[in-house]
């Protein structure tokens, strides 16, 4: 064993124990991080608007501090911007991360130093984790590639921002830049497919081990890969493959897309975000993911039919129930306060606390009163694709509203890279009837004839990706919505991306 392999498996070995501790000591790391958040932030801005004191307690904040969305941020950003310092908390960002939003258009997150390092704290510790579990410390000179947004920044005003994974791409420590990829100069590309074909000529001959991404981009980047080379599968290409470390999405309905690509190869979930790294998969024989409370984030959550009902009453850690699908208010150290962030998870275990990504709260059908939201849509797919066979490059779901109940469906388009090898009617009927089970108020309306059983319509390979590029976001970190309450993806695809 060389010396960096040993340093390696020492340093694995280390974290494996601190890992165990800290997850028995969750709601301990919770009330060190609201007292760092609240110490850090007391004397800011948003303190002296709120209320909130150097001694104030969880009861009282919840008092003071609203759940809040980006609309409420746009004050205090343009401060920021213009180099105004203690506005949300006493650090002042590094860079802005940015996202898009549904009405917000772009967000601007503030992404402080001290937030990055446990961004890239968190990666490490994956890669930590996973050497241990399969006792294999010999990465050096092996090869990983993270696809990835643009690390060009701009500036808004006096401060610099990018997307996430633009902003990591410029800081991957420097024992590992040799053997990372895409280069600097390759991932600088624009537009998207020229970036990929780009990042394909530079890889195809590397000893690539580790490759990480969201699962539809990866898919591309592997396809195209194969063409390239004119190789059957990507282990042809790269016989030492081991992992593929995913987010961004459920990765249920790609499995068996990439895992066909690429051969049985180990993958690990990550949930990293502009607002915070909220969790990764720390067990290979376990698929939901170690929710992170020493991490600089201190959680909250209001249950998803509460939600939904406007009602904004939000729990600790310490009070969830497993099985429920809770909407995840963050508090940061960045300076986000009882921020929505957008997505909904639920708890599978408290010891330690473990969830699933169940979707985001702005993406879910309701046209009928149905309140069918992403996980169940994801999980009815991929029992339709085990009992009939085929693979998905892309869906989304999208209600019609008819004059009469006939017209009145949920209609699901669906780009396969490999259709089903049974009938088309029997695929729609394994999805309406998986759907049914798992929502008591979709069955109700389709038993009680207020609407029809769902519809599939197969969509030309290309059609998804089109889609995107129609509204300026393909490629990168940008993912195609899976369920809406409108038929704008619907309307583009049904002009001449669906098959007769």
């Amino acid at each position: 064993m060389g010396v960096s392999s040993f340093v390696l498996k020492v340093l694995a070995k280390n974290f494996v124990k601190n890992n165990f501790i800290n997850k028995s000591c969750a709601i301990q790391n919770q009330e060190k991080v609201f007292k760092k958040i609240i110490s850090s932030g007391s004397n800011s801005l948003f303190a002296k608007k709120t209320g909130i004191n150097s001694k104030i307690n969880y009861d009282k904040f919840r008092k003071c501090v609203a759940v809040s969305n980006y609309e409420d941020y746009h004050e205090y950003i343009s401060l920021i911007s213009q180099g105004k310092k203690n506005v949300l908390t006493k650090s002042f960002p590094k860079y802005f991360a940015i996202t898009s939003g549904t009405t917000s258009g772009t967000k601007y997150i503030p992404l402080t130093h001290e937030m990055w390092k446990f961004q890239s704290q968190a990666i490490k510790e994956l890669l930590l984790l996973y050497a241990y579990q399969t006792n294999n410390y010999n990465y050096v000179g092996a090869g990983m590639m993270f696809l990835q947004g643009s690390p060009r920044l701009e500036y808004f005003n006096k401060v610099p921002f990018g997307k996430l994974s633009g902003i990591a791409a410029k800081h991957v420590p420097f024992f590992l830049k040799k053997n990372r990829y895409p280069s600097m100069k390759t991932n600088t590309i624009s537009p998207w497919d020229k970036k990929i074909n780009a990042i394909v000529e530079e890889t195809w001959d590397k000893d690539m081990q580790i490759i990480g991404g969201i699962p539809p981009w990866v898919i591309t980047y592997f396809n195209s890969l194969l063409t390239y080379t004119k190789k059957n599968n990507v282990q042809d290409v790269f016989p030492n493959l081991k992992l593929y470390i995913h987010g961004g999405t459920s990765f249920q309905s790609y499995k068996q897309t990439v895992l066909k690509l690429c051969g049985e190869i180990d993958t690990l979930e990550v949930y990293p975000a502009s607002e915070g790294f909220f969790g990764y998969q720390d067990d290979l024989s376990d698929p939901s993911l170690l929710l992170l409370t020493n991490h600089g984030v201190f959680y909250e959550f209001i249950p998803l039919e509460n939600f939904k009902k406007n009602k904004m009453s939000r729990i600790p850690l310490e009070d969830v129930s497993v099985n429920v699908d809770y909407v995840m208010i963050v508090s940061t150290v960045a300076g986000l306060w009882a921020y929505n962030a957008g997505d909904t998870v639920r708890f599978v275990s408290t010891r330690p606390y473990k969830i699933i990504f169940s979707g985001r709260a702005s993406q879910y059908c309701s046209a009928f009163g149905e309140h069918v939201i992403e996980k169940e849509v994801q999980v009815a797919l991929d029992i339709a694709l085990k009992k009939h066979g085929g693979r998905v490059y892309e869906f989304s779901v999208c209600p019609r509203v008819g004059e009469s109940v006939a017209n009145s469906r949920h209609e699901w388009f669906v780009e396969f890279l490999e259709m089903p090898n049974d009938s088309l009617f029997n695929f729609e009927t394994t999805l309406n009837s998986a759907l049914k089970k798992q929502n008591i108020y979709y069955c109700d309306l389709i038993d009680s004839k207020v609407m029809s059983s769902l519809s599939v319509f197969v969509v030309k390979r290309g059609g998804f990706d089109a889609y995107m590029k129609s509204i300026g976001k393909f490629g990168g970190q940008n993912k195609c919505p899976h369920l809406l309450n409108d038929r704008q993806i619907s309307n583009f695809l049904l002009k001449k991306y669906v098959e007769n």
